[in-house]
Protein backbone atom coordinates (compact mmCIF):
# COMPACT_ATOMS: atom_id res chain seq x y z
CA UNK A 1 0.00 0.00 0.00
CA UNK A 2 1.21 3.49 -0.80
CA UNK A 3 2.63 5.26 2.28
CA UNK A 4 0.47 8.32 1.58
CA UNK A 5 -2.59 6.24 2.44
CA UNK A 6 -1.36 5.17 5.88
CA UNK A 7 -2.83 8.19 7.76
CA UNK A 8 -6.15 7.62 5.98
CA UNK A 9 -6.05 3.93 6.88
CA UNK A 10 -5.50 4.85 10.52
CA UNK A 11 -8.39 7.33 10.45
CA UNK A 12 -10.67 4.73 8.86
CA UNK A 13 -9.58 2.17 11.45
CA UNK A 14 -10.64 4.57 14.18
CA UNK A 15 -14.27 4.21 13.08
CA UNK A 16 -14.38 0.43 12.68
CA UNK A 17 -15.20 -0.23 16.35
CA UNK A 18 -18.21 2.10 16.10
CA UNK A 19 -19.41 0.34 12.95
CA UNK A 20 -18.99 -3.07 14.58
CA UNK A 21 -20.99 -1.84 17.58
CA UNK A 22 -23.72 -0.73 15.17
CA UNK A 23 -23.83 -4.13 13.48
CA UNK A 24 -23.85 -5.91 16.84
CA UNK A 25 -26.72 -3.78 18.13
CA UNK A 26 -28.77 -4.41 14.98
CA UNK A 27 -28.08 -8.15 15.36
CA UNK A 28 -30.11 -8.05 18.59
CA UNK A 29 -33.18 -7.48 16.43
CA UNK A 30 -32.23 -8.77 12.95
CA UNK A 31 -30.95 -12.28 12.23
CA UNK A 32 -28.74 -12.67 9.16
CA UNK A 33 -29.35 -10.23 6.28
CA UNK A 34 -25.70 -9.18 6.44
CA UNK A 35 -25.67 -8.07 2.81
CA UNK A 36 -28.80 -5.97 3.34
CA UNK A 37 -27.31 -4.29 6.42
CA UNK A 38 -24.03 -3.67 4.60
CA UNK A 39 -25.81 -2.07 1.64
CA UNK A 40 -27.84 0.17 3.96
CA UNK A 41 -24.59 1.33 5.53
CA UNK A 42 -23.09 1.89 2.07
CA UNK A 43 -26.03 4.13 1.22
CA UNK A 44 -25.69 5.97 4.54
CA UNK A 45 -21.96 6.60 4.10
CA UNK A 46 -22.19 7.42 0.37
CA UNK A 47 -25.18 9.78 0.82
CA UNK A 48 -27.29 7.64 -1.53
CA UNK A 49 -30.89 6.48 -1.32
CA UNK A 50 -31.64 2.74 -1.21
CA UNK A 51 -34.55 0.77 -2.69
CA UNK A 52 -35.27 -2.64 -1.11
CA UNK A 53 -37.19 -5.22 -3.12
CA UNK A 54 -38.40 -8.51 -1.71
CA UNK A 55 -41.47 -10.57 -0.92
CA UNK A 56 -43.34 -9.80 2.31
CA UNK A 57 -41.92 -11.10 5.59
CA UNK A 58 -38.18 -10.79 4.84
CA UNK A 59 -37.56 -8.08 7.48
CA UNK A 60 -37.08 -5.19 5.06
CA UNK A 61 -39.05 -2.75 7.20
CA UNK A 62 -37.73 -4.27 10.44
CA UNK A 63 -34.11 -3.80 9.31
CA UNK A 64 -34.65 -0.15 8.41
CA UNK A 65 -36.45 0.37 11.73
CA UNK A 66 -33.53 -1.21 13.57
CA UNK A 67 -31.07 1.04 11.75
CA UNK A 68 -33.20 4.05 12.66
CA UNK A 69 -33.11 3.09 16.34
CA UNK A 70 -29.32 2.65 16.33
CA UNK A 71 -28.65 6.06 14.76
CA UNK A 72 -29.11 9.25 16.75
CA UNK A 73 -31.15 10.70 13.88
CA UNK A 74 -34.75 11.75 13.37
CA UNK A 75 -36.53 8.76 11.85
CA UNK A 76 -39.89 8.79 10.05
CA UNK A 77 -41.89 5.96 8.52
CA UNK A 78 -44.47 6.74 5.81
CA UNK A 79 -46.85 4.04 4.63
CA UNK A 80 -47.46 4.73 0.94
CA UNK A 81 -51.05 4.08 -0.16
CA UNK A 82 -53.09 4.89 -3.30
CA UNK A 83 -54.88 7.72 -1.50
CA UNK A 84 -51.71 9.35 -0.15
CA UNK A 85 -51.43 13.05 -1.08
CA UNK A 86 -48.23 15.09 -1.58
CA UNK A 87 -49.18 17.19 1.44
CA UNK A 88 -49.28 14.06 3.60
CA UNK A 89 -45.62 13.55 2.78
CA UNK A 90 -44.02 16.99 2.51
CA UNK A 91 -46.51 19.14 4.44
CA UNK A 92 -48.86 21.92 3.39
CA UNK A 93 -50.10 25.41 4.11
CA UNK A 94 -52.65 25.67 6.92
CA UNK A 95 -55.01 28.63 7.11
CA UNK A 96 -55.32 30.41 10.46
CA UNK A 97 -58.68 32.25 10.59
CA UNK A 98 -57.64 34.24 13.66
CA UNK A 99 -55.15 36.39 11.82
CA UNK A 100 -56.30 35.54 8.27
CA UNK A 101 -52.91 34.06 7.35
CA UNK A 102 -51.29 30.79 6.34
CA UNK A 103 -48.54 28.95 8.16
CA UNK A 104 -46.48 25.96 7.02
CA UNK A 105 -47.04 22.54 8.54
CA UNK A 106 -44.04 20.37 7.70
CA UNK A 107 -44.61 16.72 6.86
CA UNK A 108 -42.72 13.54 7.82
CA UNK A 109 -40.23 14.05 4.97
CA UNK A 110 -38.42 16.48 7.30
CA UNK A 111 -36.43 13.70 8.95
CA UNK A 112 -32.89 12.40 8.55
CA UNK A 113 -33.95 8.85 7.78
CA UNK A 114 -37.23 8.37 5.89
CA UNK A 115 -38.69 4.90 5.40
CA UNK A 116 -40.99 4.95 2.36
CA UNK A 117 -42.85 1.68 2.92
CA UNK A 118 -44.36 0.07 -0.22
CA UNK A 119 -43.28 3.05 -2.31
CA UNK A 120 -44.96 1.77 -5.48
CA UNK A 121 -48.44 2.09 -3.95
CA UNK A 122 -48.53 5.91 -4.17
CA UNK A 123 -49.69 7.82 -7.29
CA UNK A 124 -47.62 10.02 -9.57
CA UNK A 125 -48.09 13.32 -7.70
CA UNK A 126 -46.63 11.84 -4.52
CA UNK A 127 -43.71 10.34 -6.44
CA UNK A 128 -43.05 13.74 -8.01
CA UNK A 129 -42.88 15.39 -4.58
CA UNK A 130 -40.56 12.63 -3.33
CA UNK A 131 -38.35 12.99 -6.42
CA UNK A 132 -37.60 16.63 -5.57
CA UNK A 133 -36.71 15.65 -2.01
CA UNK A 134 -34.42 12.84 -3.15
CA UNK A 135 -32.59 14.82 -5.82
CA UNK A 136 -32.51 18.38 -4.49
CA UNK A 137 -32.61 17.63 -0.75
CA UNK A 138 -35.39 20.20 -0.52
CA UNK A 139 -39.18 20.37 -0.89
CA UNK A 140 -41.52 23.09 -2.13
CA UNK A 141 -44.62 23.97 -0.09
CA UNK A 142 -46.72 26.66 -1.68
CA UNK A 143 -44.28 29.11 -3.21
CA UNK A 144 -41.46 28.51 -0.73
CA UNK A 145 -38.67 25.92 -0.79
CA UNK A 146 -37.43 24.33 2.42
CA UNK A 147 -34.08 22.52 2.77
CA UNK A 148 -34.19 19.05 4.29
CA UNK A 149 -32.02 18.13 7.28
CA UNK A 150 -28.53 16.72 6.83
CA UNK A 151 -27.92 13.84 6.63
CA UNK A 152 -31.04 12.93 4.64
CA UNK A 153 -31.67 9.44 3.31
CA UNK A 154 -34.70 7.74 1.74
CA UNK A 155 -34.92 3.99 2.31
CA UNK A 156 -37.83 2.57 0.32
CA UNK A 157 -39.38 -0.90 0.26
CA UNK A 158 -41.16 -2.51 -2.66
CA UNK A 159 -43.11 -5.76 -3.09
CA UNK A 160 -42.32 -7.43 -6.47
CA UNK A 161 -45.16 -9.96 -6.53
CA UNK A 162 -48.23 -7.89 -5.68
CA UNK A 163 -49.50 -5.85 -8.61
CA UNK A 164 -53.03 -4.86 -7.61
CA UNK A 165 -53.15 -1.32 -6.28
CA UNK A 166 -49.56 -0.53 -7.30
CA UNK A 167 -48.02 2.00 -9.70
CA UNK A 168 -44.89 1.72 -11.79
CA UNK A 169 -42.19 4.00 -10.45
CA UNK A 170 -41.01 6.64 -12.96
CA UNK A 171 -37.63 5.76 -14.45
CA UNK A 172 -36.29 9.17 -13.41
CA UNK A 173 -37.12 8.39 -9.81
CA UNK A 174 -35.77 4.84 -9.87
CA UNK A 175 -32.50 6.27 -11.22
CA UNK A 176 -32.23 8.48 -8.11
CA UNK A 177 -31.77 5.41 -5.93
CA UNK A 178 -28.08 4.71 -5.59
CA UNK A 179 -28.75 1.03 -4.83
CA UNK A 180 -31.55 -1.39 -5.49
CA UNK A 181 -31.09 -4.32 -3.14
CA UNK A 182 -32.94 -7.58 -3.72
CA UNK A 183 -33.71 -9.15 -0.33
CA UNK A 184 -33.66 -12.96 -0.31
CA UNK A 185 -34.91 -15.70 2.00
CA UNK A 186 -32.86 -16.64 5.08
CA UNK A 187 -30.97 -19.92 5.38
CA UNK A 188 -32.35 -22.78 7.51
CA UNK A 189 -30.03 -22.02 10.49
CA UNK A 190 -30.97 -18.34 10.26
CA UNK A 191 -34.67 -19.17 10.19
CA UNK A 192 -34.29 -21.25 13.35
CA UNK A 193 -32.64 -18.25 15.01
CA UNK A 194 -35.46 -16.01 13.77
CA UNK A 195 -38.04 -18.31 15.37
CA UNK A 196 -36.12 -18.37 18.66
CA UNK A 197 -35.92 -14.58 18.68
CA UNK A 198 -39.34 -13.61 17.37
CA UNK A 199 -41.80 -16.36 18.31
CA UNK A 200 -42.96 -14.73 21.53
CA UNK A 201 -45.68 -12.33 22.60
CA UNK A 202 -43.54 -10.06 24.78
CA UNK A 203 -42.37 -6.85 23.06
CA UNK A 204 -38.69 -6.66 22.20
CA UNK A 205 -36.60 -4.15 24.13
CA UNK A 206 -35.60 -1.04 22.14
CA UNK A 207 -32.17 -0.88 20.60
CA UNK A 208 -29.46 1.47 21.83
CA UNK A 209 -28.21 4.47 19.89
CA UNK A 210 -24.57 3.91 18.92
CA UNK A 211 -23.86 6.37 16.07
CA UNK A 212 -24.45 10.12 16.13
CA UNK A 213 -24.89 12.53 13.17
CA UNK A 214 -21.40 14.00 13.60
CA UNK A 215 -19.96 10.46 13.35
CA UNK A 216 -21.75 9.91 10.04
CA UNK A 217 -20.54 13.22 8.61
CA UNK A 218 -16.97 12.45 9.75
CA UNK A 219 -17.12 9.02 8.10
CA UNK A 220 -18.50 10.53 4.90
CA UNK A 221 -15.57 12.93 4.78
CA UNK A 222 -13.20 9.95 4.95
CA UNK A 223 -15.15 8.06 2.28
CA UNK A 224 -14.50 10.98 -0.07
CA UNK A 225 -10.75 10.48 0.50
CA UNK A 226 -10.72 6.75 -0.28
CA UNK A 227 -8.33 6.21 -3.19
CA UNK A 228 -9.54 4.90 -6.54
CA UNK A 229 -6.78 3.82 -8.91
CA UNK A 230 -7.05 4.77 -12.57
CA UNK A 231 -7.34 1.10 -13.56
CA UNK A 232 -10.28 0.66 -11.18
CA UNK A 233 -11.90 3.84 -12.53
CA UNK A 234 -11.48 2.51 -16.06
CA UNK A 235 -13.08 -0.77 -14.97
CA UNK A 236 -16.11 1.11 -13.61
CA UNK A 237 -16.50 3.04 -16.87
CA UNK A 238 -16.14 -0.13 -18.97
CA UNK A 239 -18.87 -1.84 -16.93
CA UNK A 240 -21.27 1.06 -17.38
CA UNK A 241 -20.47 1.44 -21.09
CA UNK A 242 -21.06 -2.30 -21.56
CA UNK A 243 -24.68 -1.81 -20.44
CA UNK A 244 -25.14 0.65 -23.32
CA UNK A 245 -23.17 -1.22 -25.97
CA UNK A 246 -22.38 -4.83 -25.04
CA UNK A 247 -21.17 -5.70 -28.56
CA UNK A 248 -17.48 -5.80 -27.59
CA UNK A 249 -17.83 -8.04 -24.51
CA UNK A 250 -21.14 -9.93 -24.88
CA UNK A 251 -22.67 -9.42 -28.35
CA UNK A 252 -25.59 -11.75 -27.68
CA UNK A 253 -26.96 -9.27 -25.11
CA UNK A 254 -27.35 -6.42 -27.60
CA UNK A 255 -30.95 -7.29 -28.65
CA UNK A 256 -32.03 -7.44 -25.00
CA UNK A 257 -30.97 -3.93 -23.90
CA UNK A 258 -33.24 -0.99 -24.69
CA UNK A 259 -31.35 1.60 -22.63
CA UNK A 260 -28.18 1.23 -20.62
CA UNK A 261 -27.07 2.97 -17.45
CA UNK A 262 -26.51 6.74 -17.39
CA UNK A 263 -23.40 8.58 -16.11
CA UNK A 264 -25.14 8.71 -12.73
CA UNK A 265 -24.44 4.97 -12.55
CA UNK A 266 -20.68 5.56 -12.92
CA UNK A 267 -20.76 8.17 -10.18
CA UNK A 268 -22.79 5.97 -7.84
CA UNK A 269 -20.72 2.87 -8.56
CA UNK A 270 -17.54 4.74 -7.67
CA UNK A 271 -19.09 6.22 -4.52
CA UNK A 272 -20.60 2.92 -3.38
CA UNK A 273 -17.28 1.13 -3.95
CA UNK A 274 -15.48 3.73 -1.84
CA UNK A 275 -18.05 3.36 0.95
CA UNK A 276 -17.72 -0.44 0.84
CA UNK A 277 -13.92 -0.18 1.02
CA UNK A 278 -14.36 2.10 4.05
CA UNK A 279 -16.68 -0.43 5.73
CA UNK A 280 -14.06 -3.11 5.17
CA UNK A 281 -11.35 -0.93 6.72
CA UNK A 282 -9.38 -0.11 3.57
CA UNK A 283 -8.26 3.32 2.26
CA UNK A 284 -8.40 2.18 -1.39
CA UNK A 285 -10.94 0.54 -3.71
CA UNK A 286 -10.28 -2.88 -5.22
CA UNK A 287 -12.01 -4.42 -8.27
CA UNK A 288 -13.69 -6.84 -5.83
CA UNK A 289 -15.38 -3.86 -4.13
CA UNK A 290 -16.72 -2.73 -7.50
CA UNK A 291 -18.00 -6.20 -8.39
CA UNK A 292 -19.63 -6.57 -4.97
CA UNK A 293 -21.88 -3.51 -5.41
CA UNK A 294 -22.17 -3.42 -9.22
CA UNK A 295 -25.38 -5.45 -9.40
CA UNK A 296 -27.06 -3.24 -6.78
CA UNK A 297 -26.06 -0.08 -8.66
CA UNK A 298 -26.89 -1.32 -12.17
CA UNK A 299 -29.87 -3.71 -11.95
CA UNK A 300 -32.47 -0.93 -11.91
CA UNK A 301 -30.72 1.17 -14.54
CA UNK A 302 -30.72 -1.34 -17.40
CA UNK A 303 -34.00 -1.29 -19.34
CA UNK A 304 -34.78 -4.41 -21.31
CA UNK A 305 -36.54 -4.91 -24.68
CA UNK A 306 -39.58 -6.97 -25.59
CA UNK A 307 -37.19 -9.64 -26.91
CA UNK A 308 -35.67 -9.87 -23.43
CA UNK A 309 -39.11 -10.29 -21.89
CA UNK A 310 -39.94 -13.02 -24.39
CA UNK A 311 -36.69 -14.85 -23.60
CA UNK A 312 -37.10 -14.23 -19.85
CA UNK A 313 -33.85 -12.29 -19.83
CA UNK A 314 -34.00 -9.82 -16.93
CA UNK A 315 -31.72 -6.88 -16.20
CA UNK A 316 -30.35 -9.04 -13.36
CA UNK A 317 -29.19 -11.66 -15.86
CA UNK A 318 -27.72 -9.01 -18.16
CA UNK A 319 -25.69 -7.37 -15.38
CA UNK A 320 -24.45 -10.75 -14.13
CA UNK A 321 -23.24 -11.72 -17.61
CA UNK A 322 -21.53 -8.37 -18.14
CA UNK A 323 -19.75 -8.72 -14.80
CA UNK A 324 -18.51 -12.13 -15.95
CA UNK A 325 -17.36 -10.84 -19.35
CA UNK A 326 -15.83 -7.41 -18.71
CA UNK A 327 -12.10 -7.92 -17.97
CA UNK A 328 -11.10 -7.23 -14.36
CA UNK A 329 -7.87 -5.23 -13.86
Amino acid sequence: MHTDLQPLEAAIGGHQARLEALRAEMARSIVGQQTLIERLLVGLLANGHVLLEGVPGLAKTATVNALGQCLHLKFARVQFTPDLLPGDLIGNLVFNPRDNSYHTRKGPIFANLVLADEINRAPAKVQSALLEAMQERQVTIGEQSFPLPSPFLVLATMNPIEQEGTYSLPEAQVDRFMLKVVVTYPTEPEERQIMALMARTAPRPPLTTVVRPEDILAMRALVDQVFVDEQVSDYIVRLVFATRDPSTVAPRLAPFIRFGASPRASINLSLASKALAFLRGRPHVTPEDVKAVAADVLRHRVLTTFEADADRMTSEHIVAELLAQVPVP
